[in-house]
């Protein structure tokens, strides 16, 4: 049965075992890098639980040389600029703002972008606390992002979501991703619940959350990757738009992001993955860094939980409709590939529904599907909407 649980962090070494009183998911750390997710039952002996699961990778990390990492990074600390891009939201604008201030990085500013803000509560808030801010009057999470890509320079630009919580060293794990690939565009990170407090936030876990199943190894897209994992699919295993950081200059030679596609389209999605997806085709190279942590509180209702997991369909087939429209030269690839995602979406072991359990509400997985179904239409007729905006 479905029981919610607590969200906690156990960070190793520590200095004495916590007591659980309730079930609850622990993020396990050591020396603040997560190496992986622990459920403990009330009673669990938390400490045993962690050596059994990850004692090799426990011990390999104690010497403390992932510290010394990072202290090395911050001692160069390139620019950064957050970026969040934000709708009506103020209170939980101000709770990432909160952790953004909040981050023990030495050389970093803030912009906000207010799309088509129906009051000004954001600006307030934004203003309030001394960071940049700025209006994008047209509607749509692309056209968001684009405004921030013409509000800044060339320095490196960290998206964060107005529902999300940056961890103290987010920042610095993010430059230490550019640090140690110098060659990339793209530096992820992997996003966890914020809480787990009620079954609809166990049952978007389940179903994936955020992380999709990228788990807490790093991990680099290149070219020199493309016969373990293809550009085209599964997709998106490169990170999500949640937590994502770019060099601005690779963010505008892919044409910045595609406005029919994101939050406030009819598409409700697809952006990043499309961003993404333009990157390797270009080329470029993604780090996917799991120590660069946020944590996302999910929809708490069963309803937003539906609306989410339709509109996830409706964005991934408008993702492809996206980069089919603009390279037909990809649709033989596609077809290719077609047969194993066709395969892997009835699978019940593989990544997509294996980790779900018994009481999972199975009508919303054929929501997804009915928004996969729609997608190729809602992207068309979200080109039809920006250019009209546009003329």
């Amino acid at each position: 049965m479905t029981q919610p649980m607590t969200v906690a962090d156990y960070n190793l070494p520590a200095a004495m075992k916590p007591d659980i009183s309730e079930k609850s998911w622990l993020l396990v750390r050591v020396h603040t890098e997560p190496i992986g997710a622990l459920i403990a039952e009330p009673g669990t002996d938390v400490e045993a639980a962690a050596h059994a699961k990850f004692g090799p990778t426990i011990a390999a990390k104690l010497d403390g040389a992932f510290l010394r990492g990072r202290d090395a990074v911050l001692g160069s600390a390139p620019p950064i600029t957050v970026v969040i891009c934000t709708r009506d939201q103020p209170e939980a604008l101000a709770t990432a703002l909160d952790s953004v201030l909040a981050q023990r990085y030495p050389n970093f500013a803030v912009l906000v972008v207010d799309n088509a803000p129906a009051t000004d509560a954001t600006e307030k808030v934004a203003r309030g606390r001394g960071v940049r801010y700025t209006r994008e009057p047209r509607p749509g999470l692309s056209n968001a992002r684009n405004r921030a890509l013409r509000e800044t320079g060339d320095e490196i630009l960290a998206w964060l979501d107005d529902d999300e919580v940056a961890d103290e060293h987010w920042l610095a794990e993010i430059a230490r991703g550019f640090a140690e690939h110098p060659e990339a565009d793209v530096v992820t990170g992997v996003v966890v619940p914020a809480e787990l407090a009620t079954d609809a936030q166990v049952w978007f876990e389940e179903f994936g959350g955020h992380s999709k199943g990228r788990g807490f190894t790093a991990a680099v897209f290149s070219p020199a990757t493309r016969k373990v994992q293809s550009p085209l699919y599964p997709l998106p295993p490169f990170g999500a738009g949640a937590n994502m950081a770019w060099k601005a200059a690779a963010a505008r030679a892919i044409g910045g992001f595609d406005p029919a596609l994101g939050a406030g389209t009819p598409a409700m999605g697809g952006e990043d993955t499309v961003a993404f997806t333009k990157v390797l085709l270009r080329g470029g190279t993604i780090a996917y860094r799991p120590a660069a942590l946020t944590r996302h509180v999910h929809r708490r209702d069963l309803a937003g939980l539906e609306r989410q997991l339709y509109g996830y369909g409706v964005g991934l087939t408008a993702a492809y409709t996206s980069l089919v429209l603009q390279r037909p030269s990809l649709i033989p690839r596609l077809l290719a590939l077609a047969p194993t995602a066709l395969r892997d979406l009835r699978n019940p072991q593989g990544d997509r529904l294996a980790s779900i359990g018994p009481d999972f509400p199975m009508h919303i997985l054929a929501g997804n599907r009915r928004g996969m179904l729609r997608g190729p239409a809602a992207y068309l007729r979200g080109r039809r909407q920006q250019r009209a905006v546009r003329s």
